[in-house]
């Protein structure tokens, strides 16, 4: 991910670029009245487990059902206008003839509450002063309440819009696009889109999001009585570094166990755990999860439990090839400099990355999950012939067969020429005193790929990382305040465009 060095959040404005002065007074209303009601609107949000589930469809699932209402309850109560259309909640307000769309999501990705010290989908306002830790904090329901509270602000001081504000809530943003995409066939589409799903100063470029399934299968070993990987597992879900692997090794020796524990001592950021189980050796390699977008923040627990594995020569059932594939072509990097000829970068956008996120059986046997973030400078065509080739070499070099290979290009998104870019570059300037801020690319992917003169903007600082599908996701206070200022005076200045 492209980044811009930045100093603290709050700086002195004397020198700061200017915005219009009702922008400004209305700013500091909006944190003046309702940051407390924002917070405790958050608490409302968050706990919904709007999480997508295969055995259940949005319509019917009380947790997105609740989450709508109470929503559309809340913005209603505030003066807004809201609209249900199943998969997109819209709250409005002005009666402009164009109209400024925020762009942003009510779901979330699933969250292991074992992991948590109190439920992720409870506002937990305690256990560290001056930060609001829930699922959704940052990603995506702390700028929803935000959003809410900036209009009200702006309903309020009665300030004159050119256009009408409309806030874009989609509910399946983790999980499926297409009914966001069939919502939009028919949608009249603002003039001016802003997402508020990443980070700041102002986001005008997004990496494509793909990924490498490779499925291995086959339980049965030739030798029964020799060490072998009777299992291999770990990750949660296809966007996050995992912080958990597992592996259960069948016959282990003393001399086995101590080599491997010897390569474990070599990565002291992992903790590696050992223990008999079922007549097996157990290993977990526990690391630090992060959004796969971002993988230099996390420590990929899946990759350095095959590195720790990767000096004996397992048997080839589907753990074992899984472990070998994994060491031959991804290894414990994040530019994916071991597949073939893949790496690459782009001199705004930064390179390719790569992120183990899932290794897990299904029916067609163990299936890895290999999420890359691709730039600009090479085509789907080139990146997909280079990733198969690369496999059928190493297939037929090793005389292992992968029973199933999927390779999904996502598209990289530009737009380095919308026009609103320089007012929200002036907002950030203003309430940050960085006078030097510019356009920056991500390795995450928005909805901003879907509307026209999409950028994004906030609601995390370039200089942190993302918290967002972490095991422990929050925003600070301090950030959630700034935030309200800041979005407050975008929808003033870019509605009177």
């Amino acid at each position: 991910m492209a980044r811009v060095a930045v100093s603290l959040l709050l700086l002195p404005l004397a020198a700061a670029a200017d915005v219009s002065s009702v922008a400004q007074k209305t700013a500091d209303y909006a944190v003046n009245k309702y940051e407390a009601a924002m917070t405790d609107t958050l608490a409302e949000l968050v706990q919904f487990e709007t999480v997508a589930r295969e055995d259940l469809p949005l319509e019917k699932n009380p947790e997105f059902s609740g989450f709508k209402r109470t929503l559309c309850g809340k913005a209603k109560a505030l003066g807004l206008e809201c609209e249900d259309h199943g998969y997109v909640i819209i709250v409005a307000m002005g009666q402009g003839e164009e109209k400024v769309g925020i762009v942003t999501h009510g779901d979330v990705q699933p969250a292991n509450p074992a992991k948590w010290k109190k439920s992720p989908f409870e506002l937990d306002r305690t256990s560290e002063p001056g930060k609001l830790i829930a699922r959704g904090s940052e990603d995506d329901k702390g700028p929803i309440a935000t959003a809410l509270y900036a209009m009200k602000a702006i309903k309020d001081k009665g300030v004159p819009m050119k256009r009408r504000v409309e806030l874009i809530v989609y509910m399946a943003e983790e999980s499926d696009w297409e009914p966001l995409k069939v919502f939009l066939k028919d949608y009249d589409m603002p003039a001016y889109n802003i997402t508020i799903d990443a980070q700041y100063p102002v986001v005008t470029a997004e990496k494509g999001w793909s990924e490498v399934r490779a499925t291995f299968a086959g339980s049965v070993v030739a030798d029964k009585n020799r060490p072998y990987l009777r299992d291999f597992h770990g990750g949660y879900f296809r966007s996050q570094v995992p912080d958990e692997a597992h592996a259960s090794i069948a016959n282990p020796t003393p001399e086995l166990e101590k080599a491997i524990r010897a390569r474990a001592a070599t990565h002291p950021r992992v903790k590696f755990e050992f223990a008999e189980k079922d007549g097996a050796l157990a290993i977990t390699a526990r690391g630090v999860a992060t959004h796969s977008s971002e993988p230099e923040h996390g420590i990929n627990a899946i990759a350095f439990l095959a590195d720790v594995l990767g000096d004996y020569d397992w048997p080839a059932n589907a753990a074992g090839a899984t472990v070998r594939y994994i060491n031959d072509l991804i290894g414990t990097g994040i530019l994916a400099e071991q597949f073939g000829d893949i790496a690459y970068r782009d001199d705004f956008m930064g390179p390719m990355t790569g992120a183990l996120t899932m290794v897990k059986a299904d029916d067609k046997g163990l299936t890895s999950y290999l999420n890359l973030r691709r730039p600009t400078g090479k085509t789907a065509e080139l990146l997909d012939k280079q990733i198969h080739s690369t496999i059928d070499r190493w297939q037929k070099e090793t005389g292992i067969q992968m029973a199933d290979v999927d390779v999904s290009l996502g598209e990289p998104y530009r737009a380095d020429d919308a026009p609103h870019v320089e007012p929200l570059l002036e907002v950030f300037r203003h309430f940050t005193g960085i006078e030097d801020a510019g356009p920056v690319a991500i390795g995450g992917s928005t909805n901003a790929k879907l509307l026209p003169n999409a950028v994004s903007f906030g609601p995390s600082m370039p200089d942190k990382a993302y918290t967002g599908h972490s095991e422990h996701e929050f925003i600070t206070v301090d950030q959630l305040r700034l935030n309200l200022k800041m979005y407050t005076a975008m929808m003033i200045e870019i509605a009177n465009l």
